[in-house]
């Protein structure tokens, strides 16, 4: 039976992928920190599930601390690293954090997959390390990036660490660059979740700039075929993979997609352009479905009901 690590597998797109790995016989073992960016308790709803498998562990702990890093079983085939600090804009009010994290807290899983042997790492990149590239749809092959926040430039720090261990050390790594993950279990503070509460109670949506930033939203569905595919994959060392829905969205064709799920009218709050926000994002994914036989199915409209009818299902946290 083989044993994945998953970092951040109590989140919103790790508890999914748990999910996933569990109902085809693996061994899971999470390692999570439960960080107060949002509510424990929506993490432990994430995974209560998984507590009554026999094949799933928890080590509770932060990847900055190699010694919680150490004390997973020694016996793991591959690391799935999702654990990050998120957010684009919390990033620039605390930039050192982020640094410490999600580069440092990546090197220390590398370390550590480097002295046992571990020879598979899926990382989670972003669509952001893209920044405010005109040349749309974003191909893994501009490798002219403009990242515009602290976030971003840690995860290409991330992708750059692991291209120096794939080649030094032996150790497969895939970068998926997700974009704009949304679904069951999404986290409180991101658009889609955050709106539809909002429409619910009532209550002013705020919406920066005009309504014409776009973006890429991508299905949890799809996102965890895409991770699943880079776990199985074995041709090559090193690459960088999209992971979208190859499909730009604007903000406001999003909020009517809510409007008609919900069957409420929003009441909007304009608000300024907010820094480190980038006018569109774009997979392109024909390298997802040559390398991964990846293919997303999910349009806005199903994804937007499946999430609605889940949100609706749950009591509201924060």
């Amino acid at each position: 039976m083989p044993h994945a690590l998953v970092t951040g597998g109590a989140g919103f797109i790790g508890s999914h992928l748990v999910d996933a790995l569990l109902r085809d016989q693996y061994r899971v073992t999470v390692l999570d920190n439960f960080d107060p960016f949002y509510d424990r308790s929506v993490k432990l709803a994430n995974i209560a599930a998984h507590q009554t498998s026999r094949a799933w562990r928890l080590v509770e702990g932060d990847i900055r601390d190699p010694h919680v890093v150490d004390s997973v079983p020694g016996d793991v085939d591959v690391v799935v690293h999702l654990a990050a600090a998120a957010g684009v804009r919390p990033s620039i009010a605390d930039p050192v954090r982020y640094q410490e994290i999600n580069v440092a807290g990546t090197q220390n899983l590398l370390e550590m997959a480097r002295r046992r042997g571990i020879r598979h790492f899926v990382f989670a990149s972003s669509s952001s390390v893209y920044g405010v590239n005109p040349n749309v749809p974003w191909s893994e092959e501009d490798h002219v990036l403009r990242p515009i926040s602290p976030y971003a430039s840690t995860k290409i720090s991330g992708e750059l660490l692991g291209h120096v261990y794939a080649h030094l050390h032996g150790i497969r790594f895939l970068a998926l660059r997700f974009f704009t993950v949304y679904g069951p279990r999404q986290r409180p503070d991101l658009a889609i979740h955050k709106f539809a509460r909002l429409i619910l109670d009532g209550r002013p949506i705020p919406l920066y700039g005009d309504g014409s930033t776009r973006r890429d939203y991508t299905y949890i569905d799809d996102i965890v075929s895409g991770i699943r595919g880079a776990m199985a994959y074995e041709r090559t060392p090193f690459e960088v993979i999209n992971l979208g829905n190859d499909r730009t969205v604007s903000l406001t064709e999003m909020v009517r997609a809510l409007e008609q799920v919900l069957d409420r009218r929003a009441t909007i709050e304009w608000l300024s352009d907010q820094p480190g926000d980038v006018p569109q994002t774009w997979a392109n994914t024909e390298k997802a479905r040559r390398l991964l036989g990846y293919e997303p199915k999910t349009s806005l409209l199903e994804g937007v009901r499946r999430f609605a009818d889940w949100m609706t299902s749950v009591p509201a946290r924060s």
